[in-house]
Order: structure tokens, then sequence, then C-alpha cells
């Protein structure tokens, strides 16, 4: 890579509990939120939690839990698999999952460009290659590379791509990733790219959760499990170490380590041509970290704020800046990216350029460099726009790519960043198919490689923005799909959609999902952009952090309000959705507001917040909700478990809560104990559990497709009377 982002939104995907996208083919104990019913009101604020009757069910592979899942499994195929709406959704979006006419994604590799590719023949998929042209011909000539079905056969394996790191300048080996079942926790192999086999004395490292990148042909940095005390108390390495070819990983030498408290550590290697540079990463918390420059033989930190993060891109340092910051009497806004010579920086130089700084609607949402240009993708009032940055002698130069639609959700990436100014432009929104584009920076338009068909009808239908009033004042922007012609009499079957955390911004996407289970049925589909998430900048996301995690909830019941209030719906009509860190929301709706929502699904979800820091990746999120062990924070987090505040004697909306066995990120655990909670009172709960899938709930196209019909039906048939 030629820029090493401290967090770059991969690495925040392997850390966190990542939104996934909908549907698809980032003081004082505060009061529950103002509108919440009397029930919720009364909640007691508990110093310790009482006893757990469902921990059991934590067992993720235990017998007797696992029969338990089964059993509601059974349950629920029976009550919603045999529904009409579920027959025609479930064949339709996996015969879109499985078209040929998806976007195969590409990423340049040396003179190649590489897919993955899963479809009805190809189950696990294959990763293949073809060049720049062929793959603008309607049906490109694409060569096999790894053929992921044959080698989940023949080794009895049930392998899920997780990616390759192929080592410049010649890309003839690389370490592959794989996973068993979709989990987080990955195989890596050494894989020779000439002989198209895996390297039996190649590198190799058993099943975990590891970081692992090239130094050279024959060294590389790796973090792993190397035994007890090699991970920290989140589930991730502690551990770097640069590791020799031809020896144990047991004797490789050990670069840093963190300390047990700590998220994580990665050593890495910034491998652009003439800036080739060592660093050594450590995350303290999730929203804080360290960095160190290998300079010589010693690590030297770079003075930067903790919160800040931090990237490199040929001779210069970047940061992006978490909170304000006046070095040398200077003074930096929050959110604001900023720019100096790194060798300059490293003899002392603080004045920075600033390359981009946020407006009071307006966030940095990405940044892509390639060769000679820096290419902000930023939000405005949630819409996207792109400016490129050109650094010369007189400053910096400000200029735009063409052809850019006024709507729509733009994503630029590199082609090579080491060779050219070339770059990938995706283009997308509710209703517009996503169209694949090639450019030259300093060219015309970019042209036209790809693009998806419309999975469904649109015809009819549009995209308007609203603002809801939150319960403090703020106003919180929604975007609402609906037909022209909706009859604003309360009566339409609606789906709300939200995430609020981790500075994860919910943009406009084309969903062949929520078109064909949705839209087309005659649903309004709706997406909250809370706070909690990002996209006002970092201070969106953290007016809702620990002890202010109301603001988020308090947004999204005041969506919810205000589509009541517009006439588009009312709460029998009115569902809601949500996967992750969204499914803690959803749980928190269900125990907040079960009057104010007629239909709940809750998927991957953290529910039980007491012990959510204990349960695999969970202690890495502290730095998003809080510790539970500290009784002036579990305060305020157990208003906010709604695992703690099912209370007797309320009337619980129908809810269905999903997750997979094969979750490593966030523990199954969650979804079966609040299920179980919910039936032993009696409650409306539906439940299921993939065997596998990992944190996306599914690890092929037939499961998606499977998880995502069972949840339209269930609305359907809840909200459609």
């Amino acid at each position: 890579m030629a820029s090493l982002r401290l967090l770059s939104l991969p690495l925040i995907c392997a850390l966190t509990a990542c939104a996934p996208k909908p549907m698809t083919e980032k003081t004082d104990p505060p009061a529950p939120a103002t509108g919440a019913t009397e029930a919720a009101k009364a909640a007691p604020a508990v110093a310790e939690a009482p006893a757990d009757p469902y921990l059991w069910l934590e067992g993720v592979e235990d017998e007797k839990a696992l029969a338990w899942v089964r059993e509601r499994n059974e349950t629920t195929k029976g009550r919603l698999a045999t529904t009409p709406v579920f027959g025609e959704v479930e064949g339709r979006i996996k015969t879109i999952l499985d078209s040929a006419d998806r976007i195969p994604y590409i990423s340049k590799i040396g003179d190649h460009y590489y897919n993955f590719w899963r479809d009805a023949k190809q189950v696990r998929g294959v990763w293949r290659r073809t060049s720049l042209d062929s793959y603008q011909q309607a049906e490109p000539k694409w060569e096999t590379v790894i053929d992921l079905d044959a080698l989940a056969t023949a080794e009895k394996e049930n392998w899920v791509w997780r990616g390759a790191d192929c080592l410049k300048p010649e890309y003839r080996r690389c370490l592959v990733s794989l996973s068993r079942g979709g989990a987080d926790a990955t195989v890596v192999r050494e894989f020779d790219m000439q002989t198209r086999q895996f390297l039996a004395d190649g590198f190799q490292l058993a099943e975990a959760k590891s970081s692992v990148g090239w130094i050279d042909e024959n060294h590389v940095y790796v973090g792993s499990d190397f035994g007890p005390g090699s991970m920290t108390s989140s589930g991730y390495p502690r551990i770097a170490k640069r590791w020799a070819r031809g020896t144990p990983v047991t004797a490789a030498e050990i670069v840093w380590e963190a300390k047990p408290e700590d998220v994580w550590l990665y050593a890495g290697r910034d491998d652009t041509p003439g800036f080739e540079r060592d660093f050594v990463y450590r995350g303290m918390t999730f929203y804080t970290n360290e960095v160190y420059l290998k300079t010589g033989e010693s690590w030297t930190k770079i003075d930067k704020p903790d919160d800040a993060n931090a990237s490199t891109w040929r001779e210069w340092l970047m940061l992006e800046l978490r909170s304000d910051w006046t070095p040398a009497g200077t003074r930096y806004a929050a959110g604001s990216l900023i720019a100096v010579k790194l060798d300059a920086f490293m003899q002392g130089e603080r004045r920075f350029d600033v390359l981009f700084e946020p407006g009071e609607r307006t966030s940095l949402a990405a940044f892509t460099t390639t060769k000679s240009h820096v290419v902000l993708n930023t939000l405005d009032n949630v819409r996207n726009r792109i400016t490129v940055l050109t650094p010369g002698a007189g400053g910096w130069t400000r200029g735009t790519l063409p052809g850019l639609p006024e709507f729509g959700t733009l994503g630029v990436s590199a082609v090579d960043s080491d060779d050219s100014d070339a770059y990938f432009l995706t283009i997308t929104d509710y209703l517009t198919p996503t169209s694949l584009r090639y450019g030259e920076i300093g060219g015309a338009a970019p042209q036209l490689l790809k693009q998806q068909p419309g999975y469904f009808n649109a015809e009819g239908l549009t995209v308007s923005q609203y603002e809801a009033t939150s319960a403090d004042g703020t106003k919180i922007p929604y975007f609402q799909v609906y037909r022209k012609d909706l009859a604003l009499d309360g009566k339409n079957p609606t789906l709300l959609y939200g995430y609020g955390g981790f500075e994860v911004s919910m943009l406009p996407s084309y969903s062949a999902g929520v078109g064909t289970g949705w839209l087309e049925r005659g649903g309004v589909y709706v997406v909250a952009n809370i706070r909690g998430g990002g996209e006002f900048g970092p201070k969106w996301h953290q007016a809702a952090l620990k002890a202010n995690r109301n603001k988020a909830y308090e947004d999204f019941i005041a969506v919810g309000e205000d589509l009541i209030r517009r006439g588009v719906t009312s709460t029998p009509h009115l569902g809601i959705q949500g996967g992750s860190n969204g499914g803690l929301l959803m749980g928190n709706m269900l125990t907040m507001r079960p009057d104010l929502f007629g239909a709940i699904v809750c998927q991957v979800p953290l529910l039980d917040m007491r012990r959510y820091h204990t349960l695999l990746a969970g202690a890495s999120w502290m730095g998003e909700y809080g510790n539970p062990d500290d009784p002036a924070e579990w305060s305020f987090i157990q208003r906010y478990s709604p695992y703690h505040n099912v209370r007797e004697g309320v009337a619980y909306p129908p809810i269905l809560i999903t997750t997979s066995t094969r979750d490593d990120r966030v523990h199954p655990g969650h979804a079966r104990k609040m299920a179980a909670l919910l039936e032993a009172r009696g409650q409306p709960v539906q439940y299921y559990e993939n065997i596998e899938g990992g944190h996306g709930g599914a690890a092929n196209n037939a499961q998606q497709a499977y998880m995502n019909a069972l949840a339209y039906s269930f609305l359907w048939e809840q909200l459609k009377r």
C-alpha cells in the first residue's frame, strides 16, 4: 500500500461491530429518552446485574446450547419460511446474488486485475484475474488462480475467502487468508502465483485473528496467537514479530509488545518505492493509538495526539484529527485532515497544511492517494463531494473530477498509487444501480467499465431527505425512499434502518434486497443518520459516546415519531431493522419505546452490556460504550443494556433476532440469551441462528438470500395489515 492508514475502514471492520449493508447483493447517568414509556422511565439504576439464568447459552458450540438453537431455528423456519413472501423473496435475491450481471470489482496486482467471485456454480468462489482490456468487454476472459470450492472439497474444510497480500514488485508470492465458516479468525498460507500452489515450506499461520504483511521475500511482520499471554483482552495480537523464512514463528524476533489491556498491536511496512518505511501501531483503546517509526535499529514515536489517525503518502505525514490540536500555537480543528513532510516533522516542524477543515454540516468521509494527488471524499449534509489536491512549490492546489452526479454515493480508489494517477469511481444511490468507472486525474470524464442492471422495478419511486428534531433540539437528517403517489394516511408499511456508532456513516446505496423484498411490495424504506455515526465527522460520533448513548436512541425515536407525524406510517405499520451495533439500537428501541414500533428485526446484536466486554472482541469497544466493571460507568451502561431492561407487565412488539454461530466478533450469546428471556416472559419473539457465516451472518449467497428472506417475510407479515 502506498499509504498506511492507522485505522482505515478495513481495519475498523476487523476490530469492531461494523454495520452490515442493508440487505445488499463504518458525568451523570443520562435519563431515558424523551417519550419513553412509563415502564422504561421507571427502570431502576442497579449496582450489580442479578445472576444470569441463561449464561449456559454462551457456550458457542456446547451441545445443549446448539440443541436449543436448532429447536428455535425449526420453529422460525416453520413460521416464516413457508410464507409466499419468503419463497418469492428468497428466490429473487438468490438469483440476483448469483447473477453474472453483477459488477465483478477488481484490484490491480502487478500487470493483472483480480476479482473474487461467487455464484450458483462456484458457491465458495474463485479468485481470478484478467487484463484491463478484457475486463472492459461484456464477457471478460478470466483466468482462475485459486478455486476455493475445489480446495474446500480436497481439504474437507468450509473455506471462506478473506483476501491475499502479494509481494512487490514481482507479485509472485502471496499471503492468502482463509476463514473457516466466515469467522474473523483466519488461516494464513503462502501461495506461489507462478506454480499456482500453496508452499508446503512457506509462511503459514494456524487459525487466529492474525495480522501479517511482507517486509521482503524472506521476512514478514506478524502478530498472532503465539500462546498464552500473546493476545490482548480484546482477542487481538499483543506482540509483533519479525519472522524469517524457514524458521518457526515461535523463534521470530519480537519487535514490540503492547499491554494486555490494549486493544491491538500491528507492525507493517509502507512499501511505496523510494519511500519505504516501517511502523509499529499500538492501539491503547479503539480511538487512541501510538505510532512508532523505525529509524535505524530503533523506533521513534511520532508526536501526534493519541486520538489522531496517522498515515503516510510518499514524503508526507497526514493526520486525521478527532479533537482540536494546537501545536506551536496554531489551532487545528477536530475533523480536519492536515499534512506536513514527514522528515521535517521528525526534526521538529509543527506547521501543517490544512487539506480539509469541517463545517457545521460537512465532514471528511475518506481520502485516497494516487501517484501525484490526494483525493478527498467529503460529505455535505450526507451528500458526497470530491476534491483533488495536488502539492506543489506554491502549496496545494484544488480541483475536481469531471462527470460526477449531484446526488449519489461516490467512492474513489486508486488503481495503482505507485504507478499512475488512474482511479476507479463507483456511483450509486437508493434507486440508481451501481456503476464502476475508470478515469485519469487531469483527463476527461471517467469511462464506464461496468453497470449493474436494475434488479427491481423502480418506476414511480423517488428519494427525499427530511429532518427530524431530536429531544435536545438537534436536527437529524434521514432519507426516505417511497412511491411518488404515497398516501399520507398512516397505513404504509415502513422499514426504518439505523446504526449509530463507531463513526460509521449510513449513505445512499442501491440494494437489490431492499428493492425486491420491500420497495416493490409497496413498502417505504427509511435510513436515519443518527448521532454515533460519522455523517458530520467526529463530533457527530462523540455526541453519542458512553454516558451520552441516549442521544443516538433519542435521534432514532425522533425519526420514527416524525414519520408518524407526517402521516407516512403509524405504529402498527412501522418496522425497524439494524445489525451489530445497530442490533443494540434495536434492542434499546424494544425496551425503551415498545409503544412506538410494530415489528423489529435485530441482527447479530450486542444486547448484554454487562458482559459484552468479556465476550470475544467486546473489550475493544469499551471506548464506545464504557467499562461495565467500573460502577460509575455501569450506572449509565445498564440503562442501555436491553438484556437488563426487559420488564414484567410490558407488552413488547414482535421481534425477530438472528445471529451466526461462527460470529467471532459479536458473541452469539447476546442474541440467544435475549431470545430466551423474551420467550420466558411470553413475549412474541422469533429466533434464527445460521450455524456458520461469521459477523456478516452468511457464508455464501444461498445463506445470505435465506437470512434476508426471513427478515422480509417477518416484517411484511407483521406490518402489512
